[in-house]
């Protein structure tokens, strides 16, 4: 029997709950071939992902915050403390999450003597080289060193090698949710029932969510159909960019005569989202690329867990969504911020729920193949050999 080989995970925060994607990607990696380490600056929930073995650098506060200093005004290039974790452990693999986190990284893991692994998540790709253009330079030195650069799919791959990584090493890992435990419920609609619409998002630019509301109050408005949106998210306090977005949000509400029909639940936890989509019949999510160029990371997590639990779709054109979401199989995609085209869609499912249950079983089936954290964990652990025996 062979020892599992030890792999570094490395985070900023282990783990905000809007997170839990990164706990699957952990969680589901064969034990057998791979002992997954942690390491992070500081945590929280701790209760619900208290993962072991657990590195917080900000157990060394001292020693992290004078090495932190010291790499800020350029005196050294990297933080001893997370080689001395790697050295300590045996590590020949670390897999930095998200690439500005990759970069600070790299200098560390090399001085270790190990490999480094980096997965893109979307604003690190398109935002961040955009409005600081010292990230491009950065990004440059972490291609040559980096063995393997992973991203949600082929459009971020795209960008990726359009930044300078090199095409051969750029690989699609798909996120995966937990299937086996997601229960596929076909959606179906009593005719005096209203439509209910489940939205889910922290309250950003790119979530598009004033567009879907916006269309939904055309449903109401121009088609007489009666509706009920549950809005589970919210802004993030200190945000003021999140905080605009939400006036925005609420002014849309009350403009588009949404105020009755609208239930705003603010931020929940996974398992409540998740009873949520049971109740509801569709699930809208219209992503746009931000005025400051944020987009999503490959496409919102949530439209893998709602094609699990059997939900009709509606979302956009935009980043990796169309390959999560088989436009005219498993949901329906408009251009983004494109209102008439999603009212079309929303409309068409409202008045032809006996398509429901293909569109749903469509969905389910893709989830099963290509977002099945067990399968994506092994695709993973195939990538963390590959990089080793190099």
């Amino acid at each position: 029997m062979t020892t599992p080989r030890p792999v570094l995970h490395s985070v900023y925060h282990w783990l905000p709950k809007t997170e839990i994607w990164l706990n699957h990607q952990i969680k589901h990696l064969p034990k057998t071939e791979i002992s997954a380490h942690v390491v992070c600056e500081d945590t929280e929930n701790l209760d619900t992902f208290d993962h072991k073995p657990l590195h917080n650098l900000s157990d060394h506060l001292i020693q992290f915050q004078i090495q932190r200093f010291y790499r800020r005004v350029g005196l050294r290039h990297h933080l001893p403390l997370l080689t001395k974790i790697i050295r300590d452990n045996h590590i020949p693999l670390v897999h930095s999450h998200f690439g500005n986190k990759a970069w600070l990284d790299h200098k560390a893991v090399q001085h270790a003597g190990a490999r480094q692994v980096v997965t893109f998540y979307g604003h690190d790709v398109n935002r961040l080289p955009l409005q600081e253009p010292i990230w491009r330079g950065r990004y440059q030195e972490l291609f040559k060193f980096a063995s393997r650069i992973l991203c949600e799919g082929g459009a971020m791959g795209e960008s990726l090698i359009k930044l300078g990584a090199p095409a051969e090493k750029v690989v699609v890992q798909h996120l995966g949710v937990e299937v086996d435990k997601i229960s596929f419920q076909p959606r179906m609609r009593q005719a005096d029932e209203p439509l209910r619409i489940l939205m889910a998002a922290t309250f950003t630019e790119k979530k598009g969510l004033p567009y879907g509301l916006q269309a939904i109050a055309k449903l109401k408005n121009d088609y007489n159909i009666p509706v009920e949106v549950t809005l589970i998210g919210d802004a993030r306090a200190g945000s003021n960019t999140q905080m605009a977005e939400k006036k925005r949000i609420l002014q849309t509400i009350e403009k588009d005569g949404l105020s009755g029909n609208v239930t705003l639940l603010g931020y929940q936890p996974y398992q409540k989202m998740m009873s949520e989509a049971y109740q509801h019949h569709i699930f809208l999510s219209p992503s746009v690329t931000a005025a400051d160029g944020d987009t999503e990371g490959g496409a919102p997590v949530s439209l893998i867990d709602m094609q699990a639990s059997g939900m009709p779709i509606v979302s956009s054109f935009h980043c990796d969504i169309p390959e999560v979401v088989k436009d005219g199989k498993s949901g329906f995609l408009a251009a983004e911020k494109d209102v008439e085209q999603i009212t079309v869609h929303l409309h068409m499912l409202a008045t032809h729920p006996q398509k429901w249950a293909d569109v749903g079983a469509a969905g389910r089936k893709h989830i099963e193949t290509e977002y099945n954290a067990k399968i994506q964990g092994e695709r993973l652990a195939k990538i963390y050999q590959e990089v080793m025996a190099e």
